[in-house]
């Protein structure tokens, strides 16, 4: 698939690199308010969730939640969780706060957007149906209860719903109407690059990758001070100035009464070195376990997205040739671990230049002195293709005076990432793809 050199856009270290499409970029914004970002889970047995407490109606929705009789063998209570501008994570620390149980108790699918309205099914083992019941969050809620023997793990979900609103469009109605059907007919036809979305790698920083690549090669020091020191721009000035003090000085006393009490994931590693200071391990494993797995995942997600641009710059492009590994007839790319197997030929021949140029192998990915983030490695589809993408409505737009809005959904299969279809709707510079 050749792109047009107008159609490519550098991103800096997340590796989203070019444009697979070829239509006008339609500009605009998302994300500038909550409910312009609707992700709804869709269950393992093809049930599509739907929101119903916040929305663009005013004041959320009241829902009850009464819990059902449990029948005798099982354990696990599911429930529908619907959040309001929060993390996941977040939002489950405040239901196991108000049952007095440990966050291990719940079970989910997957991670859902901050910025956003979101709904999902979570799992909660043998819950105390009173304080459940009684359970009331101005920007959590649950409802729809039911009684199952296994607990909810990760991954299992059968794909995500979108519904986004893309604002500040400079366009007229009808060359916008048209210009989004271009799109999709396009992506529906062709597919896109099938990119790791940029919050894969850490939000602001974009630093869990970089991370994740020293302690792939064995740097644990320089991994753990990454994670701690790494700035970015868009950082309030009180965190800068603790995270610039501490690369110079290596004080961990000092560093843990300068950084500020919010930032608690690096506080407990700033504690644990002040008196372990050579323990960069230990310190690591101070985060929450499902957060130390996501750096040398991210780094994998990375070298695939490289992968992604040694073939679209080599001329291989993301179609299926000779030597591809195929996955429902559609060419893979490496997500490499000590277990990787390569493409032959050359889509080979790209995946060993990406790892040469990274300096890395695959039996690197088996983390001898910090085993939990070892990767056995995987292959993914290069290509992404939206199901059932819409133009719901266009209207103007009530935060931009002269300007209108697209309303747009789609459904994407698990793993993937709704940025990667949005981008490619839009065509912004880097710098004006970031929401705030």
């Amino acid at each position: 698939m050749k792109v047009p050199e107008s159609l490519t856009k550098m991103i800096p270290m997340t590796g989203i690199k070019h444009y697979t499409t070829t239509t006008k970029g339609i500009g605009g914004q998302i994300k500038r308010r909550i409910s312009d970002f609707i992700v709804r889970e869709t269950t393992p047995e093809g049930r599509h969730l739907s929101n119903e407490v916040f929305g663009e109606w005013e004041p959320p929705r009241e829902q009850k939640l009464e819990v059902p009789w449990q029948p005798e063998g099982t354990e696990y209570l599911h429930v529908t969780m619907e959040k309001f501008n929060l993390d996941t994570n977040e939002a489950l620390r405040r239901v196991s706060r108000a049952l007095y149980v440990s966050p291990k108790r719940i079970g989910y699918a997957g991670m859902k957007d901050r910025r956003a309205i979101t709904v999902q099914r979570i799992s909660i083992w043998n819950p105390d149906a009173q304080r459940l019941a009684a359970f009331r969050s101005r920007y959590v809620s649950l409802r729809e209860p039911e009684w199952r023997q296994g607990r909810i793990e990760i991954g299992d979900l059968k794909g995500n719903g979108f519904e986004v609103t893309v604002r500040g469009i400079e366009m007229g109605e009808e060359e916008l109407r048209r210009t989004i059907g271009e799109c999709f007919s396009e992506m529906t036809t062709h597919g896109v690059a099938n990119y790791f979305g940029e919050q894969r790698f850490g939000g602001a920083r974009e630093i869990t990758h970089r991370v994740g690549k020293e302690f792939i090669k064995g740097n644990l020091e320089g991994a753990v001070m990454l994670y701690l020191t790494g700035e970015s721009k868009s950082e309030e000035q009180e965190i800068a100035d603790a995270r610039k003090s501490l690369a110079e000085n290596k004080d961990f006393a000092r560093a843990l009464r300068e950084f500020p009490a919010k930032f608690r994931y690096e506080r407990s590693i700033l504690h644990h070195l002040s008196v372990h200071p050579r323990d960069f391990v230990g310190a690591f494993q101070k985060l929450p376990k499902h957060l130390t797995y996501l750096f040398t995942h991210a780094y994998q997600s990375y070298i695939f997205n490289e992968i992604i641009n040694a073939r679209i710059e080599t001329g291989i492009g993301l179609g299926p040739c000779e030597g591809d590994i195929l996955e429902d007839g559609e060419a893979t790319a490496a997500l490499p671990g000590f277990d990787s197997a390569l493409a032959e030929g050359r889509p080979g021949e790209a995946e060993r230049s990406v790892l040469e140029k990274e300096g890395v192998k695959p039996e690197d990915f088996r983390v001898k002195s910090f085993m939990e983030l070892s990767c056995s490695g995987g292959r993914k589809k290069i290509v992404l293709r939206p199901h059932e993408p819409r133009l719901i409505g266009i209207s103007a737009d009530e935060c931009n005076e002269g300007k209108i809005k697209a309303k747009i959904g789609f459904w994407l299969e698990k793993g993937n990432y709704a940025t990667t279809i949005l981008r490619e709707l839009h065509k912004l510079p880097y710098t004006q793809e970031k929401n705030p």
